[in-house]
C-alpha cells in the first residue's frame, strides 16, 4: 500500500498550503472530497494555529497537512529598513501614507517548540516544511506524533539532503510554482528547473515518494506527472478562485485577466524569491531587487501603502502569488474541481 493511501486519501493530489488566501474552510473541503487538505502555519499566532487544529476534525477524520517554514530568523536590520522606506517614500505621499506608521503585517515565524507542543496534541497525518528541515530534536518531536513528514526540494541536492535527513515524501517543486521558493541549500535561483525536468531527476535519486508541484493545473498535468514518476502532485493556484479559498476580490480579479498570465519571482514583498503576477511595484523596481530587508521583514514598511492602494481598489503593492499557468482557476466548489480532474486524469 501506498503512503497516499495508507494515510487515506482516494486521490493523490495534495492542496498547497498558502497563507493569505485560505483558512481551514478550503482544507476540509478538499479532505472531504478525497485528496489532502492542507493548513498553512508560519503566519499564524499559537493561538490561531490551536483555534484551526481544533476546528479541522469538524469535517471528517481527515487527514490533513499542517505546513511550517524552517528559515533561520534574523532580527531587523534599521539599515536595511530605513533603506527600504526611502525606496518607498513617493509612494507612501501618492497614496497620504505616513511613513512613520506601525506596520502590521503579520509575521513568519519558523517552526519552534510551541508548534511542536501542538503537534504533539492534535497529531495530524502529515506536517510539510518549506525552506529545509527544523533542527534535529524538533524534528524528533514531529516524527514521535506518528506524522509523515513531507518537505519541498527544488533540485536534486536538496531532495538527497531531505532524504538523508529524516523526510518521508518529498516535494519537487518546480520553477513554475506560485508563493515562496523553498530552496535552502543554496539562493542561486538558476539551479532550479521546471517542474517535468526537475520531477524524473529527484524520482531516481531518492527512495522515497516525490511530490510533483508547479505548473500543474488540470487532470492532463496530473496525469503527466504521475506517467514520470509522481507518486502524487501539490496544486495550488487552481485552487485560488474556488468558492472556499479566501483569495482577495482584486487578487481574484488579476487572475482572471490577461496580465495574470504574465508571473515572475520577486522578493519585494518578503524579502525572499516568491512568484507572483507581475504589478506596478514588481515593473518600476524590479522583481528582484536590493532594496528590501531580509525575509521576513520586507512585508512590514509595505504594509500601510498595501491598504491604502487595496481600499482604492489597487493590487499594485499586494502580492499577488500564482504561479505561471493561472489557466485551470475556475470560480467553483473545491470537490468541483476535484472531481473534474479525478476524470480527466482517469484516477477513479
Amino acid at each position: 500500500m501506498s503512503l497516499f493511501a495508507e494515510l487515506g486519501m482516494r486521490y493523490p493530489i495534495i492542496q498547497a498550503p498558502m497563507a493569505g488566501v485560505q483558512n481551514t474552510e478550503l482544507a476540509m473541503a478538499v479532505t472531504g472530497a478525497g485528496a489532502l487538505g492542507s493548513l498553512p502555519a508560519a503566519m499564524l499566532s499559537t493561538a490561531e494555529l490551536r483555534k484551526a487544529l481544533e476546528l479541522l476534525p469538524a469535517s471528517g477524520p481527515g487527514p490533513f497537512n499542517i505546513n511550517f517554514f524552517c528559515h533561520r530568523q534574523s532580527e531587523p536590520d534599521p539599515v536595511e529598513e530605513q533603506r527600504w522606506r526611502e525606496a518607498l517614500a513617493s509612494y507612501y505621499a501618492e497614496f497620504g501614507v505616513d511613513a512613520r506608521a506601525e506596520t502590521t503585517a503579520p509575521g513568519r515565524a519558523p517552526f519552534n517548540a510551541e508548534h511542536a507542543a501542538l503537534l504533539g496534541e492534535f497529531r495530524p497525518a502529515v506536517v510539510s516544511f518549506h525552506f529545509g528541515l527544523p533542527a534535529p530534536e524538533l524534528l524528533a518531536r514531529v516524527k514521535a506524533t506518528g506524522a509523515s513528514v513531507f518537505a519541498s526540494a527544488t533540485t536534486v541536492a536538496e531532495a538527497q539532503w531531505l532524504a538523508r535527513h529524516g523526510a518521508d515524501a518529498i516535494i519537487a517543486q518546480g520553477l513554475e510554482a506560485g508563493g515562496h521558493r523553498g530552496h535552502f541549500l543554496s539562493q542561486d535561483l538558476s539551479l532550479q528547473q521546471g517542474t517535468l525536468t526537475l520531477l524524473p531527476q529527484i524520482v531516481a535519486a531518492v527512495d522515497l515518494p516525490v511530490i510533483a508541484a508547479g505548473g500543474i493545473v488540470d487532470g492532463k498535468g496530473i496525469k503527466a506527472a504521475l506517467a514520470l514518476g509522481a507518486s502524487a502532485v501539490q496544486m495550488g493556484t487552481a485552487f485560488l478562485c474556488c468558492h472556499e479559498a479566501t483569495t482577495s476580490p482584486l487578487h481574484r480579479a488579476a487572475l482572471q485577466v490577461a496580465h495574470g498570465q504574465h508571473t515572475a519571482l520577486t522578493n519585494l514583498f518578503s524579502g525572499r524569491p516568491a512568484r507572483g503576477i507581475v504589478n506596478r511595484l514588481m515593473r518600476e523596481l524590479g522583481p528582484l531587487s536590493a532594496l528590501p530587508p531580509d525575509f521576513p521583514h520586507a512585508s512590514g514598511a509595505l504594509a500601510p501603502l498595501r491598504a491604502a492602494a487595496e481600499k482604492v481598489g489597487d493590487s499594485g503593492f499586494s502580492p499577488l502569488w500564482a504561479g505561471q499557468n493561472v489557466s485551470g482557476c475556475r470560480s467553483q466548489a473545491a470537490a468541483e474541481l476535484i472531481a473534474a480532474w479525478v476524470a480527466e486524469a482517469d484516477l477513479a
